[in-house]
């Protein structure tokens, strides 16, 4: 009992001398669409800074500096500007946003000022405050990349590797099953804690994915940061922000952090929609100049720890627009990341979920992470993949005859095999290990047995034949 009344006391010390002393002010001089100009304090104030506008109607309207003009500080606003008039005060109320986050964070679900809106009543207060906005550690003091880490879906595990403190981002359209591919993730996940941030949602759609597909063990290891589409720019880019400094508070205290992010698309858009109201010039599509400045800055926080720290392994969603995966920031993220997960929406549509096409997704962690065999045998079974998908539309027609190319008859038997592997509910989980031993299996039914076998120094099972010649297409007629 002493120590806990010692720690509140402590706690309310930090409290009171985290109280300023002075009120600063000044007051609205106009309002520009999005834009507020302030004047009389811009002496004190700085690019970030907060200050809280009165309204006509007594509510307070948070709002952040985002540019200066002619001696006036533009603000924009985190809610919306109804009620602000010419001569309004505008309080200073913090120059550097932070938040002071601590171990009682897990298992709740706050939006992008850190404040609870999971009605569990109020969150405890760590003792240190942390930056939102933070820089990555340095290069040279990172450590490599971990092993492997189990993501628990088949096709991301045995095809697309991730590694420990490794980035990967998932590009789809919309609709194409990226969010429940995350949600996947989240459940089914390796890592010790996961920071979840659902960036310009749907609103509708948060409670299902909090009930439905993290579930209540998910959540009780995880922090949900939550910013519906409805919300203003500034709280859209904020809670990316918010995800991020939590998961390196946790880093930073030694555990391995999965930060999941859907979608960094919105945080690019939602950066597009401040700097576009500061008056910076449109480029590629109408993204500002500052978009391509923040992704790296945002994205490189994730990754390895410094000696003896955690690590942050980071999965971001990218909404391609109009399913072009080369447009402005799907092309810039994939520069930035460690490897790409590319979802179809030809392979949804034909009702195989989850939609990866696994021979357009890259880990920039293989071969390296693999073992021999296990490159082997993700190597053989792409090689099948590759060679149906290059005849794929032939043999549709029925232009293809069996016995006018071993490789493809051989690439026609495992097709089915291997689409179902790659096919997962989302209730489904498979390990690293179940999942190379069930990709083994499925190709020592054919004529990769023999590579197999030689490569483990074994012989072929008795009995294993070409997944072709079980077809029961008579010879010279075409295999539909």
């Amino acid at each position: 009992m002493e120590t806990s009344a010692g720690a509140h006391m402590q706690q309310l010390i930090q409290d009171v001398e985290r109280i300023e002393t002075e009120v600063r002010y000044g007051q609205v001089t106009g309002v520009r669409g999005l834009l507020v100009e302030l004047a009389g304090t811009s002496h004190r104030l700085a690019i970030g800074s907060r200050l809280s506008v009165n309204t006509l109607n007594c509510r307070k309207v948070p709002v952040e500096v985002v540019g200066f003009q002619n001696g006036s500080a533009l603000a924009m606003p985190y809610d919306q500007l109804e009620g602000v008039a010419i001569g309004a005060k505008a309080v200073l109320t913090q120059s550097e946003p932070a938040v002071l986050p601590c171990e009682g964070w897990l298992g709740r679900v706050v939006n992008a000022f850190g404040e609870p809106i999971d009605g569990k009543g109020p969150l405890p207060i760590g003792p240190e405050p942390r930056l939102l906005r933070n820089n990555p550690p340095p290069a040279h003091s990172r450590q490599r990349v971990g092993d492997k880490i189990d993501l628990g879906v088949r096709a991301l595990n045995s095809f697309a590797s991730c590694c420990v403190g490794q980035r990967m981002g998932i590009f789809a359209g919309s609709g194409v099953g990226k969010s429940v591919l995350l949600s996947m993730i989240a459940r089914f996940n390796s890592a010790d804690i996961s920071v979840i941030g659902l960036i310009g949602e749907r609103g509708r759609e948060v409670q299902e994915f909090l009930e439905d597909d993290l579930g209540p063990e998910g959540l009780a290891r995880s922090i949900v940061v939550v910013a519906t589409s409805d919300e203003s720019a500034l709280m859209r880019r904020q809670a990316a922000y918010l995800t991020m400094t939590l998961a390196e508070y946790f880093r930073d205290t030694g555990r391995d952090v999965m930060c999941l992010m859907d979608s960094i698309t919105r945080f690019a858009m939602a950066q597009r929609e401040i700097g576009l109201a500061g008056g910076e010039p449109p480029t590629t599509k109408g993204y500002t100049p500052t978009v391509f400045t923040e992704l790296p800055r945002l994205l490189e926080r994730a990754g390895p720890g410094t000696k003896g720290k955690g690590n942050i392994t980071g999965l971001f969603t990218v909404l391609v627009e109009g399913d072009d995966h080369n447009e402005p920031v799907a092309d810039a993220v994939r520069g930035i990341l460690d490897g790409h997960i590319v979802m179809e929406r030809s392979i949804a549509e034909r009702g195989r979920f989850p939609a990866i096409n696994v021979l357009k997704s890259i880990s920039r962690t293989m071969p390296a992470c693999n073992t021999e065999e296990e490159n082997l045998i993700v190597r053989e079974a792409r090689r099948y993949m590759a060679t149906f998908a290059d005849m794929e539309e032939m043999i549709r027609l029925g232009a293809y005859r069996r016995g006018s190319n071993p490789d493809v008859d051989a690439a026609i038997g495992y097709n089915d095999p291997l689409e179902e592997y790659l096919g997962q509910w989302k209730d489904d989980r498979t390990s690293l290990a179940e999942g190379y031993a069930r990709l083994r299996q499925i190709l020592e039914m054919g004529p990769a047995a023999e590579r197999l076998s030689a490569s483990a120094g074994g012989a072929m099972p008795s009995g294993a034949g070409s997944p072709a010649a079980s077809t029961g297409a008579p010879a010279g007629q075409p295999i539909l």
